[in-house]
């Protein structure tokens, strides 16, 4: 079972909490956001009514409907948590979800259009972006100062932008990259 369009991975289901039902969650991102959701998308059983959110350190714990006893949620441990993008709460500006980020334009350092934000992945310390370009596929890191989440109407991401000081190559085609530099009979230092 695939999570609905236009949703957003939120984390993982970790195991139970406490004898009532409740389930803790590995939170990608800021746990805040799981507090006021008003439901969640659990793989393998699809929408869940949140009942109660607390924060716990590092993480939350859910408490969904339907869930009421300690082996239910030990029966969701691994399940991956998803909310409606719609359901999200609003976020500061410069701050934003990953599902802002698909779709948009990466251009380089003159302005010039590089490719499109495919996907983002959370990598634990780094986030990646996976970009479509002409040739292919690449991966960007969302790092700055060499990539900036330029805003546009109301503070909400318009596209990425490489900055000058960007090593080259930092966004190559997979393609391009596995491609062979020159003749490898040719003699090194000519």
């Amino acid at each position: 079972m695939n999570p609905p369009a236009d949703t957003t991975r939120l984390g993982h289901l970790l195991g139970p909490h406490g004898v009532q039902g409740g389930v803790k969650v590995y939170v990608l991102g800021d746990a805040a956001q799981l507090l006021r959701l008003p439901r969640v998308w659990v793989e393998g059983r699809g929408w869940l009514r949140v009942r109660r959110a607390e924060a716990l350190a590092p993480g939350a714990a859910l408490h969904l409907a339907g869930v009421t006893t300690r082996e239910g949620a030990e029966a969701l441990r691994g399940a991956k948590v998803y909310a409606a993008d719609a359901d999200l709460p609003a976020l500061e500006e410069g701050r934003y979800y990953y599902h802002e980020l698909r779709g948009l334009p990466v251009l380089g350092a003159g302005g010039e259009g590089l490719g499109e934000v495919r996907d983002v992945l959370d990598t634990g310390h780094q986030d990646l972006l996976v970009v479509s370009l002409p040739g292919g596929e690449g991966f960007l890191p969302l790092q700055a100062p060499y990539v900036v989440v330029q805003p546009g109407e109301g503070g909400r991401p318009a596209a990425i932008h490489l900055t000058g000081d960007a090593p080259e190559g930092l966004l190559a085609d997979e393609r391009a990259e596995s491609a062979p530099d020159a003749d490898p009979g040719a003699p090194e230092g000519g």
